[in-house]
């Protein structure tokens, strides 16, 4: 399915290569560790040091597959791919929407409200099963305070004051977050308040790695729907950054999140799958983020109501269908867009 046949390389200095319509992995020691058919991907994404052959990377371009690359800690570097075939028509109609202060203020205020929505229901989850009565009146109380946020949104007048409500809801959600990692796990994986660029701790090296492969599929669905992913509407314009793919994935860091405290709480991410560095920096090392990647893959896969079609699907393939919702919204064919909120 479309969105569920990314290659995730994270095998460390390994290197890719073009066997006649295939993609070969070989190990430090030029053993073959995979092949995959070029048919059956859309895009490679590359963590650290990973080698390519020039005849694969003149193959992915010709095949339309995407070639990311992200540096060791997960964090973006660089796309590489052929012609861009993007919806001119569609395009010229988000170039007149970013232009237009009452669409961009309207559009970044349901993007925020997704994501206050969906994180607001990550804390009553986490309330409905602890059985810590002071921590379950913090989280509900956390959730209050995200409630509340949602019900000033109407309100906010411009661009600075939503991303001020929007940055308000996140440090009391990161800070409830804590809550929600299992008491014998804490001492190891308690946050400070969130950190990037890069990962102070094991759960923002986490969080990080998450959010990057959302980032990714994200991209990839923008694209795919003929938007321009450079161009976004809650996040600010600059040079190199798809600011429409980082509004568009602010709907799913909570899923990062409840993904994320599964694999800690379930003892399948532990505190020694992590390098400390000096200077303070946290990486998530090589064989654990082989795990992580295939956690994420298997929770793409899993069936989802959403709740605008009223049918399920893969949750890999929702940031597709909202990247569409999202288009339809810029054409002028939907009133508003409608972020993915299921209950």
């Amino acid at each position: 399915m479309q969105l569920l046949n990314t290659l995730y390389v994270t095998l460390p200095e390994s290197y890719l290569r073009l066997d006649n319509d295939t993609l070969r992995v070989v190990d430090e020691e030029r053993e073959t560790r995979l092949r995959v058919p070029l048919h059956h991907l859309q895009a490679v994404v590359c963590f650290g040091h990973v080698g390519m052959s020039a005849p694969l990377m003149h193959r992915l371009a010709d095949e339309g597959i995407a070639l990311v690359l992200l540096d060791g800690h997960g964090r973006f570097k660089a796309r590489l791919e052929g012609a861009v075939s993007g919806n001119v028509l569609l395009r010229r109609a988000q170039h007149h929407a970013v232009d237009n202060a009452a669409f961009t203020l309207e559009a970044a205020r349901n993007i925020v409200a997704g994501k206050l929505r969906n994180q607001r229901q990550v804390l009553m989850r986490g309330a409905r099963e602890t059985k810590d009565e002071t921590e379950r009146a913090r989280l509900v109380r956390a959730a209050q305070d995200l409630a509340a946020s949602l019900r000033a949104l109407p309100a906010a007048a411009d661009l600075d004051t939503l991303r001020g409500l929007e940055g308000e809801g996140a440090r009391g959600y990161f800070e409830a977050l804590n809550l929600l990692v299992k008491p014998e796990r804490r001492e190891h994986f308690q946050m400070d308040g969130r950190s990037r660029r890069p990962p102070r701790d094991r759960m923002n090296a986490l969080l990080s790695f998450f959010y990057s492969m959302w980032m990714n599929d994200c991209r990839s669905a923008i694209e795919a729907a003929g938007l321009d992913p450079q161009l976004g509407f809650l996040h600010a314009l600059r040079p190199g950054r798809a600011a429409l793919a980082l509004d568009l994935m602010e709907e799913f860091r909570p899923w990062a999140d409840r993904l994320a405290l599964t694999l800690v709480n379930r003892g399948q991410v532990g505190p020694g799958d992590f390098d400390c560095r000096e200077g303070g920096a946290v990486l998530l090392q090589g064989d654990a983020r082989k795990a992580v990647v295939v956690a994420y893959q298997e929770r793409k896969q899993e069936e989802v109501t959403h709740p605008l079609l009223a049918e399920s699907l893969p949750l890999g393939l929702v940031p597709l269908v909202q990247a569409r919702l999202f288009a339809r919204h810029v054409r002028g064919e939907a009133p508003t867009y409608v972020p993915f909120t299921p209950r």
